[in-house]
């Protein structure tokens, strides 16, 4: 089973998201301090996680490198209302996988579950053995980053 993090301050924001993926394949991990966080991506348990703006006395900027020192290949989706693009734009320096608003009704359950579900499909491709170099691939040419993803593309 997959673990997923949910690390927020707000307690009604983690249940709201934990209610989202309620009887999914992933095992919910509500985490409202940072050694449960730094636990569960020490050990590798925890290949995605979503983590608020400010969290247990740290900021997200501040938290996001300590996070990737541990495991490099923990994809973090962060949840805020930050909406400075020169913030935004750190965040995104830092290797984030996704910037997410915070939820405020139902709607937001589809976007969250389709993050989710593309970061752990990314987590896993990140283990994979590397693709095959270039003069090898087949026809279609040269991989195109896009979202920190790898896309070939094959004429139709």
């Amino acid at each position: 089973m997959q673990h997923l993090i949910i690390a927020d301050r707000d307690e009604e924001t983690r249940r709201r998201i934990a209610g989202y993926f309620s009887g999914s394949e992933y095992k919910i991990i509500e985490a409202d301090s940072v050694d449960v966080v730094l636990r569960d991506v020490l050990k590798k348990k925890a290949r995605v996680i979503l983590l608020g703006s400010e969290f247990d006395g740290l900021t997200a900027m501040e938290m996001i490198p300590l996070l990737k020192r541990c495991n490099r290949n923990v994809s973090i989706i962060l949840i805020s209302n930050e909406e400075s693009p020169a913030l935004i734009r750190r965040f995104r320096q830092e290797d984030i996988f996704y910037h997410a608003l915070k939820p405020v009704n139902g709607d937001d359950r589809e976007e969250f579950r389709q993050v989710v579900q593309c970061a752990f499909h990314n987590s896993s491709d990140r283990r994979l053995p590397k693709k095959a170099p270039v003069s090898e691939v087949q026809p279609g040419g040269a991989p195109e980053m896009f979202f920190g993803m790898e896309f070939y593309w094959t004429p139709i």
